[in-house]
């Protein structure tokens, strides 16, 4: 049985990604490790465990990301659900909830841009800081409400497009939405889409076939939007002394901070990733 699973699966992968795709989802989905499957024991599930087997395979050989065919991807020790219409959480970007954690006290106002499936402002939430979060998509906020009521976090979500000619209206007057009259807060925390155009032609088709573009892309004339809008909220919604925490392409990190910096922006530090590449902006605001 392994063996045809794994045939099925290099059909559109190479041996090794196919052979990783297979142990993760018999790690995530039936609970053998490595060490379970070396030793025959993914030979024995049951009829059942073997017919959702044969489905799970089907679909990832078919370009379905793997994290929407089971349901879920663990971010921070926890499971979110995912599925159509939302980003898939990324590795990555739990070193940009550490980075809040780092620089910010538990009961710290937090208004996460961009939420998503919830991952971010949900994690914040339960280590103790009190998060709005915003998203333009209601696929995406209908999966950020369902993961913040299954894992018990207090998370205010709104549906915002901060691109909207109404935000650009009041950013220009320099003017407060009365939405967010009574609100500041002490941190802005966003991953925004930051994937130019032209970069889709190197990308994975399960990604650029299945996940939500507009969670991913930004114009190639344009790469630092959401930085720019972003960072215009600091202005209005931001308390003097408090942080803008960004994850950012690679190739436009600097870029980032010296946009912050023209902005008024201080205390600008680039952070490396895992894989050592510029990936996450900080900055302060003291107006």
């Amino acid at each position: 049985m392994v063996n045809s699973k794994l045939q099925q699966l290099q059909q559109r992968y190479d041996a090794g990604e196919a052979r990783a795709l297979y142990e993760f989802v018999m790690q995530r989905r039936f609970g053998l490790s490595r060490t379970n499957i070396l030793l025959g024991k993914d030979t024995n599930l049951s009829a059942d465990d073997k017919a959702e087997l044969e489905i799970i395979v089907q679909r990832i050989a078919k370009g379905e990301p793997v994290q929407y065919v089971l349901g879920y991807e663990e971010f921070c020790g926890r499971n979110f659900l995912v599925g159509p219409g939302v980003l898939i959480p990324r590795p990555e970007t739990q070193q940009l909830v550490q980075l809040v954690q780092q620089y910010l006290p538990q009961g710290s106002r937090v208004l996460d841009v961009g939420t998503g499936s919830g991952c971010i402002a949900i994690t914040l939430a339960l280590a103790g800081y009190k998060v709005t979060a915003l998203d333009v998509s209601e696929e995406a906020l209908d999966y950020a409400r369902r993961n913040a009521e299954r894992l018990g976090a207090e998370v205010e979500f709104r549906k915002e497009d901060i691109l909207s000619a109404k935000n650009e209206k009041r950013r220009v007057k320099n003017q407060i939405d009365e939405t967010y009259s009574d609100s500041s807060f002490d941190c802005i925390i966003s991953n925004p889409p930051y994937v130019c155009e032209r970069e889709a032609a190197e990308m994975d088709d399960n990604v650029l076939m299945h996940e939500p573009h507009i969670a991913l892309f930004v114009p190639d004339d344009d790469p630092l939007l959401f930085y720019r809008v972003i960072s215009d909220y600091g202005f209005q919604y931001l308390t003097a002394g408090s942080w803008l925490f960004f994850e950012t392409n690679r190739a436009y990190a600097g870029q980032v901070g010296e946009l912050l910096q023209q902005k008024g922006y201080r205390d600008v530090i680039i952070v490396k990733d895992q894989y050592d590449n510029e990936r996450f902006v900080v900055a302060r605001m003291y107006n």
